[in-house]
C-alpha cells in the first residue's frame, strides 16, 4: 500500500518550487493574490535568509507540496496520507479535505499566530538524541517551568519545547541521564507546546470558517497518530495540533501496521524519508 507523505518546516531552500511554475502557473498566482505579496518572487530569487520568516516559510512550503502531488497527475494514487506539522495542511489538500486557496489562507493564518505567540514570551526548542521516549518524558514532568515534549520524529529522537529556561534545564538534566546529544534549535519559539495557545485560538476561529469534506483516503493526523476520515474530527485535531505533540514515529508505525509499505515524500527536502527508514527500515522510503 502506498502512502503518501508531507514536509513541514525546515524544508525550504532558494529557488524551491521554480521547476513546478509553468504547470502550475494559476496555482502559484493564485497563492500570490490570496497572500498580498510576491511569495514566488520569495521563492524563486529569495535568499535563505528571506525563506525563513515565518509568513513566508510555511506558505511556500505548503505550495511547494500541493503543486508537487498536481504535477503527479494520475500517479498520485494514495492509500493513506499523513503530513508533519504544517505538512498536514498540504496533505488534507491533496486529499482532497478542503480547497487549496482555504488551505493556504489557514496555513498563513497559523503561521502569523505562531510568530506573535513565539513573540510573546522567551522560548525555544530542542533536540534530545538517544534517549527513550519515556526517559525524556519524564525529565520534562519532573523539570520546573513548562517543558514538553513536542516532535517524536524517530525512536531515540524527541525534540521538547517550552519556555527558555526549563528547556536548557530539561537538556541538562536529559545529558546527565545519558542523551548523545541535547542541542537547542535554532526556531522562533516553542512550537507545539501550550505556549502556541494564543495561536491555536485564532487557528481555531480560521477553521470554523473553512468547509471539510471527506478526504480520498484516511489521513494519518500527528495528535492521534490514527487513521481519520471524519470532516468534524480533522478539523478538531488540527485544533490541537499546535499545542499539541507531533507524533511522527507513532503515526509512521500505525500506517506500517495497517499496511504501508511504499512510502512517497511530497514537497521540498528529504527529512521524512530518513525519518521513515529510521522507523520502518523494512519499508521504502523515496521522494515522490
Amino acid at each position: 500500500m502506498k502512502a503518501y507523505i508531507f514536509p513541514g518546516q525546515g524544508a525550504q531552500s532558494p529557488g524551491m518550487a521554480q521547476d513546478l511554475y509553468d504547470a502550475h502557473r494559476d496555482l502559484f498566482e493564485e497563492a500570490n493574490d490570496v497572500l498580498g505579496f510576491s511569495l514566488t518572487d520569495i521563492m524563486f530569487h529569495g535568499s535563505m535568509e528571506d525563506l525563513t520568516q515565518t509568513k513566508v516559510t510555511q506558505p511556500a512550503i505548503f505550495v511547494h507540496s500541493v503543486a508537487k502531488a498536481l504535477s503527479l497527475n494520475s500517479d498520485f494514487l494514495p492509500d493513506m496520507v499523513a503530513g508533519h506539522s504544517l505538512g498536514e495542511f498540504s496533505a488534507l489538500v491533496a486529499a482532497g479535505a478542503m480547497n487549496f486557496s482555504d488551505g493556504l489562507r489557514l496555513v498563513s493564518q497559523r503561521a502569523l499566530g505562531m510568530q506573535a505567540a513565539c513573540e510573546a514570551e522567551p522560548s525555544t526548542m530542542a533536540a534530545i538524541l538517544g534517549l527513550e521516549d519515556a526517559v525524556v518524558e519524564k525529565i520534562c514532568a519532573d523539570t520546573p517551568g513548562l517543558v514538553v515534549p513536542a516532535n517524536y520524529n524517530t525512536p531515540g529522537q524527541l525534540v521538547i519545547s517550552g519556555a527558555t529556561a526549563a528547556v536548557e534545564a530539561a537538556c541538562e538534566a536529559c545529558k546527565e541521564a545519558g542523551a548523545k546529544r541535547a542541542l537547542l534549535l535554532p526556531v522562533g519559539g516553542a512550537f507545539h507546546s501550550p505556549l502556541m495557545a494564543p495561536a491555536g485560538e485564532q487557528l481555531a476561529a480560521a477553521l470554523d470558517a473553512v468547509p471539510f469534506q471527506s478526504p480520498r483516503c484516511p489521513i494519518y493526523q500527528n495528535v492521534v497518530a490514527a487513521p481519520v476520515t471524519d470532516p468534524e474530527a480533522i478539523r478538531a485535531n488540527l485544533k490541537a495540533q499546535l499545542t499539541g505533540s507531533v507524533k511522527w514515529t507513532q503515526t509512521v508505525q500505525a500506517m506500517v501496521a495497517h499496511g504501508a509499505t511504499h512510502f512517497y515524500e511530497v514537497g521540498p527536502g528529504r527529512a521524512l524519508q530518513g525519518m521513515v527508514k529510521k522507523i520502518a527500515p523494512e519499508a521504502e522510503a523515496v521522494s515522490a
